[in-house]
């Protein structure tokens, strides 16, 4: 059983002519009007004709696809008339006229003296000058050129001599290095076995006319380096056939049937892709938007099917290239995360998005692990309804998360009333403030000048700004003073010890510890005996996850001090940040 074959091609065709020449493009090769063969072994732009005195250039645009070194007819660009104005037809047959997407269909439109016409076998576009006529066939891979050349022609570019394959502009750069390894379902034997069909069935009628030895040549130099998946080699006796019929050869019938050929059609027609893919073969023998290979080795050597996890603003995102799903046979239509409900996004370059965030966590679960609180999700497919599936089970798992507060020390004097830190937590970030107050409601910052008397009571509020309060709770693990900035000196007093107030300080009181993602304290204003001008303040913080623990400390009620169980919150290196006042 034999799959459907490809068939994408340009043709430019001189109408009216007894007699015509021809040039033909197919994959990187090139036949000249004179029958040269060429290869074409870069991704540039290349002009096929030009006549500068009738304002008209034709150009092929070379990229590649499945391998980088191989080239392919992507486009062809007409420019016409002293504006330069320019008809694009493209893979897909899409027509853009000076950039824009133009509908076409099989009643002609005329753009700037061209006819554009559109059928199932490709996009044709015919111009005519008073020495000549052109006539343009695009359906994505093969070009070909016919016309009667004037007596003594000025006319330029590769068809008029194809060794010229030095010549390309506008050249695709790559910015990848990756090594493609050798192809081992390439058969060179079997595949010019094939090529040489153009000397056998109703070809050979046509055979006198129009030597086939060249096109034969570049299917067996193209097929020998290329695989077979895309129907390429289809391309090669299609692109001769086209020729018979422009030497006047129409009786070749349907020699497609016996070849075991697709019929004349344009497989790729009316599938639109982006500029990092092309129109092929999935494995199923249908036409879809595959990766070219520069885009895709990166990720294939990765064994990736997209982008890093993006974490930013308490939102996680992951994108995956739907070129990549595509040659798996996924189909992005039916990924989902956990939650059934939350759906993948495309967007116009074909790329598929997938995120949650801590308000719409999509079934994400929530894990304190280690130093980190984790959210993690997972892109999949597994909500099947029968027994069995005919395409990749998928299940990519993905995460964010917020690290422990970073370790924070800042002097704070009179002058210098608050500390506000941004914690860097891998690729999400929040931030802490440490605020001094004299109420309890904390409405009344200690400002610049203002005088704190021995035994005044000071509200100190610490908070954080970008943590998701339904599930995580900021728990103030311990607070001391010291009469130096460094946190380890000594004397040390002691306001918290285990997210409670000190026993031995009757006056420190302690709020919302552990509730939500801010809460505070107070003790009375003290001076060191020995170092009576600084007390520098330090406070130890944890983040606790709500739906595994009960992140309220449990504290004595006596002002004896005791030994009394320590909530599940607790984790290794907690963070510390410190302010400090100066008599």
């Amino acid at each position: 059983m034999h799959r459907p074959l490809l068939y994408l091609c340009v043709l430019i065709a001189l109408t009216g002519a007894a007699t015509a020449e021809i040039c033909t493009l197919t994959g990187p090769t090139v036949i000249d009007f004179q029958g040269h063969l060429n290869n074409v072994t870069d991704r540039c732009a290349y002009s096929l004709l030009a006549d500068s005195g009738n304002d008209l250039k034709v150009v092929a645009n070379f990229r590649e696809r499945r391998h980088r070194d191989v080239s392919f007819v992507d486009s062809v660009t007409l420019t016409v008339g002293s504006s330069a104005d320019e008809i694009v037809l493209e893979q897909g047959g899409r027509v853009l006229v000076n950039d824009v997407v133009m509908s076409i269909n099989s009643t002609s439109r005329n753009f700037f003296g061209v006819d554009v016409v559109k059928d199932e076998t490709g996009v044709t576009a015919e111009f005519t000058t008073t020495e000549y006529t052109i006539n343009v066939f695009f359906d994505g891979t093969t070009a070909q050129i016919s016309m009667e050349v004037p007596v003594n022609s000025t006319l330029t570019g590769l068809c008029t001599d194809s060794s010229d394959v030095s010549s390309g502009y506008n050249c695709y750069s790559s910015e990848t290095d990756c090594t493609e390894a050798p192809d081992s379902s390439i058969d060179c034997e079997a595949v010019t076995k094939r090529c040489n069909i153009l000397t056998k069935y109703a070809f050979t009628s046509c055979n006198a006319d129009l030597d086939p030895t060249p096109y034969i040549d570049a299917c067996k130099e193209t097929m020998c380096r290329y695989p077979l998946e895309d129907g390429l080699i289809t391309q090669f006796l299609w692109a001769y056939a086209r020729a018979c019929s422009l030497v006047g050869h129409n009786e070749l019938g349907d020699w497609w049937t016996r070849a075991e050929c697709s019929p004349p059609k344009a497989y790729c027609q009316d599938v639109i892709c982006s500029d990092h893919e092309f129109c092929g073969w999935k494995f199923s023998g249908e036409p879809a938007c595959l990766c070219r290979a520069d885009f895709g080795c990166t990720y294939r050597a990765s064994n990736t099917l997209g982008d890093p996890t993006v974490c930013e603003h308490n939102s996680a995102s992951l994108t995956l290239a739907n070129c990549l799903l595509e040659e798996r046979g996924i189909d992005h239509k039916v990924l989902h995360l956990v939650d059934p409900t939350c759906k993948g996004k495309l967007n116009e370059n074909n790329m598929v998005t997938f995120n949650f965030d801590t308000s719409n966590l999509c079934g994400a679960t929530i894990l304190s692990v280690d130093n980190e609180i984790n959210y993690t999700n997972a892109i999949i497919n597994q909500n099947f309804t029968g027994d069995i599936v005919r395409h990749d089970q998928v299940f990519i798992e993905f995460s964010c998360f917020h690290r422990q507060p970073d370790l924070r020390t800042v002097s704070f004097t009179i002058m210098d009333n608050s500390y506000v830190g941004r914690i860097t937590s891998g690729e999400w970030t929040y931030n802490v403030s440490m605020i001094p107050y004299i109420d309890e409601k904390c409405t009344k910052v200690v400002a610049t000048g203002t005088e704190v008397k021995l035994n005044q009571k000071v509200w100190v509020e610490l908070k954080t700004y970008g943590l998701d309060e339904e599930t995580i709770a900021v728990v103030t693990d311990s607070c001391w003073a010291t009469s130096v900035s460094d946190p380890d000196s000594k004397p040390r007093h002691d306001l918290i010890i285990d997210g409670c107030a000190n026993p031995d300080d009757g006056t420190v009181r302690v709020k919302g510890n552990g509730v939500g993602t801010s809460n505070r304290f107070s003790f009375n204003m003290f001076e060191f005996t020995r170092h009576p001008d600084n007390v520098h303040l330090h406070c130890q913080l944890r983040l606790c996850l709500k739906k595994d623990n009960n992140c309220v400390p449990m504290c004595p009620s006596s002002k004896r001090r005791r030994r009394f169980a320590r909530s599940k919150y607790t984790q290794d290196e907690p963070a510390l940040i410190s302010m400090g006042w100066r008599k």
